[in-house]
């Protein structure tokens, strides 16, 4: 079975050899078909992307309309039978990630997509955890109850993907969020949580680089509800917001 990861940089010299030295170290790689998608870098990124050239399948640069524009082109791009995102700035726990991702989809023919867990790490000191992301099993009232997959910790299959389609980029901060609800909440696919970690991910994201797209971030969380046909509970914010403060502890 073969597994496509699509990583999107933009002048991301400081982090994208840590980001690609992590998949091209999996034990699974020989099954991996590495895409990335870079946004016209003016820095060395390129040119540290180009040393690892006879490791990827498929590398584009080319101005996008932001990062889920540039998410989407990957995953046209990509030709395997499952496809995970790993952004520029992201590592893989360990080199045995991919290996197990396989494994389960291996021995579940009808598993359509699953995913796990993923921590949070200091920026230069990748090694120093700051704050994990445990999830859980999927249920019906997921959602309703504050929850969402890690999105770098989702791993889909090909056929999932051309059913439920790409990032919806009326979405400027929450396409991610957005898409999972669509994927969870609106379809009745077969799904599987990992209780293992999966991504290391450095501090420091678009959203959450200031109150102000927090609250932008919280307003198209809203929005996406009511997208995809969806009342959200008056509860839903005040519980999400308790468990963003236990992933601390």
């Amino acid at each position: 079975m073969k597994i496509s990861i699509v990583t999107v940089c933009f002048n991301s010299e400081k982090t994208i050899e840590d980001t690609i030295k992590s998949v091209i170290s999996q034990t699974y790689f020989p099954f991996v078909e590495y895409v990335i998608i870079d946004g016209l870098s003016c820095d060395r990124t390129l040119e540290l992307i180009n040393k690892y050239s006879k490791h990827l399948k498929f590398v584009v640069s080319e101005r996008d309309m932001g990062i889920y524009d540039a998410m989407n082109k990957g995953i046209q791009a990509a030709n395997g039978d499952v496809i995970g995102i790993l952004n520029s700035d992201d590592l893989y726990f360990d080199q045995y990630v991919l290996e197990e991702v396989a494994k389960s989809f291996d021995q579940d023919k009808d598993l359509d997509f699953l995913y796990g867990d993923i921590v949070y790490v200091k920026q230069v000191d990748t090694s120093k955890i700051v704050r994990k992301w445990v999830s859980k099993r999927y249920f019906p009232k997921f959602f309703d109850y504050g929850n969402v997959p890690p999105h770098p910790a989702l791993f889909i299959r090909k056929r999932v993907i051309e059913k439920v389609g790409l990032f919806n980029l009326d979405f400027k901060f929450a396409a991610d969020y957005e898409y999972m609800l669509r994927l969870f909440k609106k379809y009745n696919f077969n799904t599987k949580y990992i209780n293992r970690f999966i991504v290391k991910m450095r501090l420091g994201g678009a959203t959450n680089k200031s109150l102000r797209n927090i609250f932008k971030g919280n307003v198209e969380i809203y929005k996406a509800w009511k997208f995809n046909g969806f009342s959200m509970p008056l509860y839903f914010f005040p519980i999400k917001l308790f468990k963003r403060l236990i992933q601390f502890v």
